[in-house]
């Protein structure tokens, strides 16, 4: 099953960007990483590595590049996830510059938990929004 879909607005700084300035590749995944914290929650996050030892990692990421954001951009960040397994969530992510017809960057995000022994764990169900 797939979860409902989650928006968060990010603005482009020019620090997000190369020298022409387009968005560096590497921000999206910055981009995206605050959108699945958006949608878990900061504080479920604190809550689980203090009281728990659980943390999420990523395990695997398939990014694609469409077209370009550039600074001064609000992008809209797209995000959905289902559960592949009790190990495992896979967070289809997208970015959208203002009025795009298409995503600008897609990416499918793995992510697993880990103790702080860093062995896999089940992904607790009190972090599902």
């Amino acid at each position: 099953m797939e979860s409902r879909e989650y928006r968060i607005s990010i603005q482009v700084f020019y620090e997000d960007t190369d020298h022409s300035g387009v968005v560096y590749h590497a921000n999206y995944l910055k981009y995206f990483e605050r959108a699945r914290e958006h949608v878990i929650g900061a504080q479920t996050l604190v809550r689980l590595w203090k009281e728990t030892g659980i943390g999420f990692a990523v395990y695997k990421a398939d990014v694609a590049f469409h077209d370009g954001a550039e600074f001064g951009d609000l992008l809209e960040i797209r995000s959905r996830f289902r559960q592949d397994s009790d190990y495992r969530q896979v967070w289809r992510q997208e970015a959208w510059r203002p009025n795009g017809k298409k995503p600008a960057v897609t990416a499918d995000i793995h992510l697993v938990c880990l103790g702080r022994d860093r062995k896999l764990i089940p992904i607790p169900a009190l972090v599902y929004p």
